[in-house]
């Protein structure tokens, strides 16, 4: 059985003790072994990363760009394998596997134009012959700690931009489904990134640890659950770090009378059921304004469903795939359970769906459950599954209302033909990221991605712009060349 190991030093190794099984979720068959990483990996890659920074930060932005440019021109050739293990590994269909990779390219593209995102400012003359200026120079070695749903997308909105400010990285990907991740990491070098400038170490919590704690690591970024997200901010702060942790979300579509109900629908069956609902900006919540408009949005969508193909990851007919492991199958089916037990209406049940062939795989059908309340389980919980929740209320502002109150902040959307009403909803609802009649508003590579409240701890988001500021550090220089041979007295009033 082929075992996925560790890169480090521009070496593949597969040394070491403690390894855990990886699946293909379509199957339930367990498909490779991966090795978890000791402390001691992991200062190895640190190690190894410190030791390549120095000349890596030294080669001129425009050569470090170049290697992403070749970067790209790789992703691009390989797409059809990276597609084939994210699909193996994480169940996602290829035709939406290729969407995630396209994404994470955009990123690429981004860094790609690290010699004008560097370029600093410079002031003349503010004062008599003093010029001043601002640079951004890299923070040495930094990590990255990212999740199993998108492991091509979420590292490549990382290293690329990192490495590109020239520092050096350590990237610890979820060890779910880490081929993709570490074939990604091989074309990179390909593309001539030299040795020990990106490094992965596979493990669990002990290797995360180790990069929270390792005083040569400057900054560590994450993606994941929002629990374990306060607890890397936390301990990453507590260490000196500066930290950026990506956590959970709660994302609300409002549904008002006036919306366009047939795209509406076709809309967000995508935002719901894609990739089995394993987003962080998937759906999950429909606020329908009114019961007239509720009823409509259950009639419609519950025929929108009955087309839904969920399956393989390898079979381009089907519009999702399995959840990635059996334990979380089972809880999702928890989820709708305890929503029935609550009094939640389940309109469309996707506990037992029939998956001719794959009978052991992870599967879970889409499912639509009306009248549901906020203090369900369901509603205050992440479910993070191919699970559609109907709340219903009366209006506009308490729509609005309930999604402020949710302890998530992440992603939202409405859906009307009111200009007025989707500008106030967008100038005042308390959520990072705003659709109007768009059901995933997650930013360009050029924009920056974040949500609010506890869905992100940190000052900075990820990706474009944001990025810079995060992976850089800001010196400002001021400079004066006094006239040769005048003598000039001591100041003591503060300058201006």
């Amino acid at each position: 059985m082929k075992t996925i190991g560790h890169l480090i030093s521009g070496k593949v190794t597969t040394e070491g003790q403690r390894s855990q099984d990886v699946y293909n979720p379509s199957t339930g068959e367990v498909l490779k072994q991966v090795l978890l990483a000791s402390r001691t990996t992991v200062e190895e890659a640190i190690a190894s990363a410190q030791a390549a920074y120095p000349a890596w930060r030294d080669t001129p932005p425009a050569k470090r760009a170049r290697v992403m440019y070749r970067f790209r021109e790789l992703l691009e050739q390989n797409a059809a394998e990276i597609c084939r293990l994210i699909g193996e590994e994480h169940g996602k269909i290829v035709h939406d596997a290729m969407g995630e990779l396209q994404r994470g390219i955009e990123n690429v593209e981004y860094a790609c134009g690290a010699p004008e995102l560097l370029k600093g400012e410079h002031s003349k003359n503010v004062g008599p012959a003093i010029d001043s200026w601002s640079e951004f120079q890299p923070l040495g070695v930094v990590a990255g700690i990212t999740p199993f749903n998108f492991p091509a997308m979420v590292p490549l909105w990382m290293y690329p931009m990192a490495i590109a400010c020239g520092n050096t990285f350590v990237l610890k990907p979820s060890e779910r489904d880490p081929g993709s991740t570490l074939f990604i990491a091989e074309l990179l070098l390909e593309a001539g990134l030299p040795a020990g400038v990106l490094n992965v170490v596979n493990g669990d919590k002990e290797a995360v640890d180790t990069l929270l704690d390792d005083p040569r690591v400057q900054a560590v970024s994450f993606v994941g659950s929002t629990p374990i997200a306060e607890y890397i901010y936390n301990r990453a702060s507590a260490n000196g770090k500066r930290c950026q942790a990506l956590g959970g979300a709660k994302n609300h579509a409002i549904i008002m009378p006036d919306a366009d109900m047939d795209n509406a629908v076709s809309a967000l069956t995508g935002a719901a059921f894609g990739s089995s609902g394993e987003r962080c900006m998937a759906l999950s919540v429909a606020v329908a304004v009114g019961d007239e408009a509720a009823d409509a949005f259950i009639e419609k969508m519950t025929a929108q469903m009955q087309g839904l193909q969920v399956g393989a990851f390898d079979d381009r007919r089907n519009d999702f795939g399995p959840v990635i492991t059996r334990a979380h199958q089972e809880k999702v089916v928890g989820y709708i359970n305890s929503a029935e037990e609550q009094g939640a209406e389940v309109v469309v049940d996707g506990r037992d769906p029939k998956v001719p062939g794959y009978e052991n795989g992870f599967f879970v059908g889409g499912t639509l459950i009306d009248r549901v309340t906020p203090e369900m389980v369901c509603y205050q919980e992440e479910i993070f599954g191919p699970v559609l929740l109907v709340v219903r209320v009366n209006s506009m502002q308490e729509a609005m209302d309930l999604i402020d109150a949710h302890e998530y902040g992440n992603g939202t959307c409405i859906f009307t033909r009111d200009g007025e009403a989707a500008r106030y909803f967008s100038d005042n609802i308390l959520v990072g990221m705003v659709g109007i009649n768009v059901p995933l508003p997650v930013p360009v590579s050029y924009h920056s991605f974040g949500g609010w409240k506890r869905s992100l701890f940190g000052d900075l988001h990820a990706y474009g712009p944001d990025a810079v500021r995060f992976y850089t550090k800001r010196k400002t220089i001021t400079q004066r060349w006094p006239s040769a041979g005048v003598r000039e007295g001591a100041q003591f009033a503060f300058p201006s």
